[in-house]
């Protein structure tokens, strides 16, 4: 996978983020980012790559109860999607299911 540019790592976050207003998204996921709350994506793609490697379809950073997660879909190799959700703060892998 190329190396992703920090706008692109910001914007995909921003996009999955959910919060009511769009400025308020992005605000939220940059202060996050910047404070260490959570990791890049870059990071986290390197994580999901140990576990199941393909395609990524889609990423998301949600909260669940009081913890930032990364929910992340992905098609491998053989054509089955898995879904992987990791913690945003550490990079641990909390699950992993197929979809």
């Amino acid at each position: 996978m190329g190396r992703l540019t920090p706008l692109f790592l910001i914007s995909t976050i921003v996009l999955a983020f959910s919060y009511s207003r769009a400025d308020e998204d992005h605000d939220k996921a940059y202060q996050l980012l910047r404070s260490g709350e959570v990791l890049p994506l870059e990071e986290i793609l390197k994580i999901s790559s140990k576990h199941v490697q393909g395609k990524i379809l889609e990423v998301e950073l949600e909260q669940e109860d009081k913890q930032l997660i990364y929910e992340l879909e992905i098609l491998d190799n053989k054509g089955i999607v898995w879904e992987l959700k990791v913690d945003a703060k550490t990079g641990t892998l909390i699950r992993k299911d197929q979809d």
